[in-house]
C-alpha cells in the first residue's frame, strides 16, 4: 500500500496537486521522501519544507510505513 502525501496551503498552489501517492520502501525515511518529492515537483525546491506522518511532525530519520499519511507545507510565522 502507498503512502497518501497531502500538500496544504503555498505547497498545493505550487504543485497544482492536494494529494499524491508514493511508493513506500523497507528504509524510506522522512528526509528521503522529502527529497524525492522535491524531485518530482521541483518548484518546491526553493521553499522551506517541513513535513508530518500521521500528524506528527516527522524527524528527518523517522521510516514511513505503507498506508502512513503524510503532509508537505511550508514554514509559518506570525507576528
Amino acid at each position: 500500500m502507498p503512502a497518501r502525501v497531502l500538500f496544504f496551503g503555498a505547497t498545493a498552489d505550487i504543485t497544482g496537486h492536494r494529494e499524491i501517492e508514493i511508493s513506500v520502501s523497507d528504509d524510506l525515511t522522512a528526509e528521503a521522501a522529502l527529497k524525492e518529492i522535491v524531485r518530482n515537483l521541483p518548484g518546491l525546491g526553493s521553499h522551506k519544507l517541513l513535513i508530518s506522518i500521521n500528524q506528527q511532525y516527522a524527524a528527518q530519520d523517522e521510516i514511513i510505513r505503507d498506508g502512513d499519511e503524510l503532509a508537505i507545507f511550508t514554514a509559518v510565522s506570525g507576528g
